[in-house]
């Protein structure tokens, strides 16, 4: 809990920083709203030309696309400097954080937070809100639950993949692209129902960077149309996959500090 009140504590004064100049603050976040709004623009002209995409109709699409949207932009405000780690070794910053007597994630996470993600976040909340339009749900408390575990799984899944990155950079000082195929490459091919993919790429987001259980199965299930026929209970445990998958990566990362040098800066 002392931990968590740190982090909710740098976090704030991060914010209130940024929140200084706010007129700079609500131009970076309009910018950023509409850039990641040509994306849904894009998907909605998609959606005007083919009207379904397997089993799926455009609204669930449209539902897949801003839970997505949602969680991408909230891991990049809250985890930025997990998701731009290499600049923090390149720099030599990373070697102030190394005498500083608080738990070193922490530190990663509170020392760098990007409000302009926000904007991406009311693009996925106006998705869902065509969605709903679209077709509307028949909630249930269930369903929230497996909305909100999908969630936390996929936001869990995605700092994972970014610290594979952050492990690269130390044996690395430039930051290795190749790992973006899984990052930023999985949240575009991720937006969209994983079973419209062939087989190879179902196996990569399924048993590699596991999307497939943390996302694409219980948002599957709250439109009532689950993947491989998946009981309610396995939709609701399959995003544990995500925190298994950060666990991991968690322990890799400390492996790769331990054998951190300092570049000198």
């Amino acid at each position: 809990m002392k931990t968590l009140r740190y982090m909710g504590r740098a976090m704030g004064l991060l914010l209130r920083s940024a929140m200084q100049y706010r007129a700079s603050f609500l131009m970076q976040t309009l910018s950023q709203a509409v850039m990641t709004g040509g994306e849904l623009l894009a998907v909605e002209v998609l959606l005007g030309r083919f009207t379904r995409l397997g089993q799926w109709s455009g609204p669930e699409v449209l539902f897949f696309f801003g839970v997505m949207q949602c969680v991408f932009a909230l891991v990049e405000f809250v985890g930025r400097g997990v998701s731009t780690f290499a600049t923090y070794v390149g720099s030599g910053e990373f070697d102030t954080l190394l005498v500083r007597p608080r738990n070193l994630l922490v530190q990663v996470f509170c020392t760098r937070l990007d409000p302009r993600r926000l904007g991406g976040i009311l693009v996925g909340l106006s998705a869902l809100a065509l969605a709903a339009a679209g077709q509307p749900l028949a909630w249930c408390w269930g369903k929230a639950l497996l909305l909100v575990a999908s969630c936390l799984g996929t936001t869990l899944l995605l700092v994972g993949l970014f610290l594979i990155e952050a492990t690269v950079s130390f044996f690395s000082v430039k930051s290795i692209e190749m790992v973006n195929v899984l990052t930023y490459g999985g949240r575009t091919a991720c937006q969209y129902p994983v079973d419209i993919y062939p087989t190879p790429l179902r196996l990569l987001f399924t048993f590699v960077a596991p999307f497939a259980l943390c996302m694409h199965l219980p948002v599957s299930w709250v439109l009532d149309k689950p993947l491989w026929g998946a009981s309610y209970w396995a939709a609701l445990m399959a995003p544990l996959a995500g925190a298994v998958f950060f666990g991991i990566m968690v322990r890799v990362w400390y492996w790769g500090v331990r054998h951190y040098r300092s570049t000198g800066s």
